[in-house]
């Protein structure tokens, strides 16, 4: 098989690494930056899992389920934990959010497919 299946949920998981990345950079630059360590520190491990996650799918690895299945699970935490800052107007962590409900309504497609 081809990783080419796994396109639309490679493209998920490094957009979404970008967009942690993204916004832990941003929570870092907060003035109340202590508020935000869980914050940050789950940006940082999502952003991890999802480029491990895109490059198994690239090698059309044996373990795709698992790591689908791992990742949309810490997306959906991370998503979670970007919400609350959200809601208090971090328009980082709102695109953070989105990106990670996005990378994990893929992953668990793809895991179901796998």
């Amino acid at each position: 098989m081809s990783y080419v299946k796994y396109q639309a949920c490679i493209d998920a998981c490094v957009y979404c690494a970008s967009m942690c990345n993204q916004c832990a950079t941003s929570c870092l630059e907060e003035k109340e930056v202590e508020k935000l360590r869980e914050c940050i520190k789950l940006d940082l491990e999502c952003a991890a899992v999802c480029r491990a996650t895109a490059e198994i799918m690239e090698m059309d690895g044996k373990y795709v389920d698992a790591f689908c299945q791992l990742c949309a699970d810490i997306c959906t935490t991370c998503a979670e934990e970007c919400d609350k800052h959200a809601a208090m107007g971090m328009e980082h962590c709102r695109v953070c959010a989105e990106a990670c409900r996005q990378c994990a309504e893929e992953c668990i497609h793809m895991s179901a497919l796998a």
